[in-house]
């Protein structure tokens, strides 16, 4: 296993070059990398072991690829988890905050003012409820079931004993509805 170990880390170099295509920045180069090499770390021994012996170092870089495009462009990928989403959710915060330097006593301070744009999503959630209130009672109940409770398509299918397909076409329905209606 350790000789599958080491050619592993010697195709390190193969990976990085292989990720330009998908980003140039090298600190997220090196963090999906890394990625990959635990992936290979914890993966079954048994499965490495059988890909090394069917195709060699050829096979562990093809499967590598694999981990690796996985990696940068699905959100369920652990690289996503770890790196990709916190740094998203940073920045959409940190987007949402405005700041205003003070001088009190002559030191500048750091305030955080309340963005306006907060208020602006309360009034597009009110005029939302003002637009289910012409969309039929059952189509209204359901759409709400799933986005004010936070209920899944299969967890309502079984509390209302109503099909995943029949919630999924109703929500949908009501979502294109509120689209036009929202967007004139």
């Amino acid at each position: 296993m350790n000789k599958i170990y080491q050619e592993v880390a010697n195709c390190r170099e193969t990976f990085i070059e292989m990720s330009y295509t998908f980003t140039q920045d090298k600190n997220e180069i090196e963090e999906a990398v890394q990625e990959l090499m635990l992936y290979f770390l914890q993966m079954n021994p048994k499965i490495l072991e059988d890909i090394y012996n069917k195709d060699g170092k050829k096979g562990i870089i093809r499967y590598g690829a694999v981990v690796l495009r996985r990696s940068y462009t699905s959100p369920r990928s652990p690289y996503y988890y770890k790196y990709k989403k916190y740094y998203t959710n940073l920045d959409l915060q940190a987007s949402n905050i405005t700041y205003d330097i003070k001088e009190i006593n002559n030191d500048k301070n750091l305030y955080n003012i309340p963005n306006p744009e907060e208020y602006q999503q309360w009034q597009k959630l009110e005029q939302i409820d003002q637009a289910l209130e012409n969309v039929y009672w059952y189509d209204r109940n359901v759409f709400k079931l799933y986005y004010y409770e936070g209920n899944t398509l299969s967890g309502l299918a079984k509390k209302t004993g109503i099909s995943r397909n029949s919630l999924f076409t109703t929500i949908d329905k009501v979502r294109e509805y509120l689209k036009e209606v929202l967007d004139e």
